[in-house]
Formats: C-alpha cells, structure tokens, sequence
C-alpha cells in the first residue's frame, strides 16, 4: 500500500473540503427552488413511461416537441382545475357576502334540519342562538370576514399566490429540460453512481423509481377514481356543485383520510337544505369508497411497488406529508422503499431485485 506524503494529503484534504463547502453554498443557493426541483424530478418519473411510448410511436420525434407537449399537457391538467374553481368561488362570493351582511344585519334564525338531526340538535341549536340568530352576535361573529383583518388576509393570500406560481413555473421550466435531456441525466446519474455506492447505487435508483411510481398509482389514480365516484354521488343525491366538490375530493383523497373532510362538507350542504337522509347516505357511501380504497386498492398498488407491508407506507406517506407537505407524498414512501431495501440487504447478506 503506497504512503502519501504529507504535501499528497494536504491537497486531498484541501480538495474534499473544498467540494463540500460549494456543495453546501450551492444548496444554500437553490435551496428556495428544491421543491420545484424535486416536483418536477417526480412528476418526470411518473410520466417517462408515457414518453417513452410517445417517442418509439412517433419515430423519436424532436425532443424540444416531445418535452413542450407533456409540459404543456401537466400545466394544462393542474391549472385548469384550478380555473374551474375560481370561477365557480366567483359565483358564489357574491351570494355568500350578501348572506353574511343579512346575518349581521337580521341575524339568521335556526334551521329546521337541525331539530330533525339523530343526535346533537339541541347543542347545535345552543350555538346557532348563541352566534347567529341574534344580529349582534352575528355582527360580532362575522366581524373577521370586513374591515383591515380582511385586507391583511388578502395580501397574504396574494404573497402566497405569487410565490406558488413562481414555484409552478420553474417546476414546468425544469420538468421541460428533463423530459428533454432524459437519456443524458440518466446516464451521467448512473456512472455518479456506480463511482461513488457500486452496484449498490443502481439497485437504490431502481427502487426509488419503482416506489415513486407506484406511489402515483395508488395515491393519484385512486384519488381520481374516488373523485368521479364520488361526482357521481354527489349529483345523485342532489348536493350543491357536484363537480367542484368532486375535483375537490378526487384531490383531498390523495392524502390519507383527507377525503372525509369533502364528504363532510357535501353532508353538510346537503343539512343545510333539509335534506338528512341524503346527508347520511353521502357520508356512508364515501365512508364506504374510502375503506375499499385505503384497505385494498393502495396496498396492492403501492406496496407491490415498493415491497413495503402498508403500515410502512402509511407512515412515509404521513411522516413525508407532515414533514415535507404535499411532496412528502412521494418523497417518503420512496425513502422508506430504498431504507428497507437496504435493511433487507443487510440482514440478507445479499443484494435484492427490485420487481419492475
């Protein structure tokens, strides 16, 4: 084993130290776009299938096309809910303001639904009095939604508008050049690899990818599948804007018991119109679509992916969430795959395969 001198080792100390302070200034720099970085990361594995389809149906078609069609396509997917929302919010601020400066104005006097609920009418009805039928109490009550807390409220709001669109916007720029350098970032990511963990490296991106996309199938497409059964529930049994409350669920079922507070909300507009039996057959029917989803559907889809027993996946999901937001959906399901693949390796003593 050959010695180093000491000058040798001085510059490789040098060296090392060197690239760790500008690894750690470059994440200092970009650290307010690594969510937009990691979004897009995401979404370009979720969808690479689909380029890949496209590119061997169409030839290999131009790459700059293939990447500004499928960027194109995912802004066009997220944004035009949101339009769709907005618009529809728009419609209903003028009758709500109008509503609530009646209240404040007459007050509001109690349903008659809430004498018909099974349970809990007359603590409903306590409050109601107490807050809303009297027009002082509901001067008071409704005190938050005028004056300078609503303008501070909205300028928040407006901040926080503008910075997710500036986020929205790098992670298209960003999903754009990696659908379009695919086959480059793919291949100097393996050779990093290989240099730095062997074989090891290949196995853990493997994983990762396979985990992240099984996380999309049975967070995403479930989500969707719950979303249009529940549209057409919604509009079976009457209740207000069906498809708003629809897009709404399809998007809170991605996350973990997030679909109850849609059904809530259907039941409750549904309360407001008297209409009880409708009220619970909404809350029982979507009880129902999120026991079958939650306890057949996405361990199935996302443990087979990421080999995981669901009580695993739970946690990432839920730990990624409360740690990370909504990335934390893909991000910790796959960090706790990779983990628990290389627990396994360890007490195996043998490499293990990931399952495609």
């Amino acid at each position: 084993m050959a010695i180093l001198s000491p000058d040798v080792r001085r510059g490789a100390i040098a060296r090392i130290v060197l690239i760790f302070l500008l690894a750690a200034l470059g994440l200092w720099i970009v650290f307010s776009f690594l969510p937009a970085l990691i979004w897009a990361v995401v979404i370009a594995v979720a969808i690479d299938p689909l380029v890949q389809r496209t590119e061997a149906r169409f030839s290999r078609p131009h790459p700059n096309l293939v990447a500004a069609g499928f960027t194109a396509a995912f802004a066009i997917l997220v944004l035009a809910p949101i339009a769709f929302g907005v618009a529809q919010g728009a419609r209903e601020a003028h009758d709500i303001l109008t509503w609530v400066a009646a209240a404040r104005t007459h007050g509001v006097p109690p349903p008659t639904w809430i004498a018909e609920l099974p349970f809990g009418s007359s603590e409903l009805a306590g409050w109601w009095q107490a807050n809303l039928a009297d027009p002082a109490a509901a001067d008071s009550f409704f005190a938050h939604l005028t004056g300078a807390t609503m303008m501070a409220r909205t300028q928040l709001i407006g901040i926080g508008l503008i910075h997710r669109s500036v986020i929205f916007a790098f992670t298209c720029l960003t999903l754009f050049f990696l659908i379009r350098d695919r086959d480059t970032i793919v291949a100097q990511f393996r050779v990093m690899s290989a240099r730095m963990l062997g074989p090891t490296g290949e196995r853990i991106g493997h994983q990762a990818l396979l985990s992240v996309r099984g996380t999309i199938d049975g967070l995403v497409l479930v989500g969707i599948g719950e979303g249009i059964v529940m549209t057409i529930v919604y509009f079976v049994l009457g209740v207000p804007h069906p498809i708003l409350l629809g897009i709404a669920t399809a998007i809170a079922a991605m996350i973990p018991f997030g679909a109850a507070l849609m059904f809530a909300i259907g039941a409750l507009m549904l309360l407001g119109q008297g209409a009880v039996g409708a009220a619970i057959a909404v809350a029982a029917i979507g009880l129902g679509v999120v026991f079958v989803a939650d306890h057949f559907l996405r361990p199935v889809l996302i443990g087979g992916a990421t080999r995981l027993p669901f009580l695993w996946v739970l946690i990432g999901i839920l730990g990624g969430v409360e740690t990370m937001g909504l990335l934390g959906l893909f991000v910790g399901p796959a960090t706790m795959a990779v983990l628990v693949m290389l627990w396994r390796e360890g007490v195996e003593g043998k490499p293990t395969v990931p399952v495609a």
